[in-house]
Parts: structure tokens; sequence; C-alpha cells
């Protein structure tokens, strides 16, 4: 897996561009969607878009997520959520 790390000047419009190298590897040199997850202290930039997202998030949950997740991770409120 090539990985590559830089920076990148949002504008006051809150625009930004991706360096051409990663347009080509993720295949946007035409344009395309990206979706973003914020995490709080941190972004997370998608290729592909949100569903592309959803299914990466999706795939990597396991049976104890899920589990957890219907256990309201130790927060009976939650579980019903």
């Amino acid at each position: 897996m090539t990985s590559a790390i830089g920076q990148a000047k949002v504008s006051d419009r809150g625009q930004m561009a991706l360096p051409a190298s990663a347009r080509h590897r993720w295949g946007l040199d035409d344009g395309g969607q990206v979706a973003w997850i914020d995490l709080g202290d941190a972004i997370i930039l998608v290729p592909g878009g949100l569903e592309r997202a959803r299914a990466m998030i999706l795939d990597e949950l396991g049976d104890a997520d899920w589990a957890a997740a219907a256990q309201g991770f130790g927060d009976p409120g939650l579980a019903n959520q």
C-alpha cells in the first residue's frame, strides 16, 4: 500500500485542493465524491462518497461490535436509540 502525508490550506470559502498524486491514486482526476467524517479531533476523507464510507465502516464492524451496540455500550438508554 502506498501512503502519503501532506497539508492543505482551507480558503475562507471552505475550499481546499487535493494534490494531483492523491487525485490520480483515487480516480478523482475529473472530480468526484469525497465523504468526510468528523471524529471530534480529526476529520477523515473517504474517496468515493458517503456510501463507500458507510460500507467501509460496516465491513469493519464485527459481531462483538454489533452485540455491544445492541446493549447500548453499557448504557441501557442507548440500547433503544
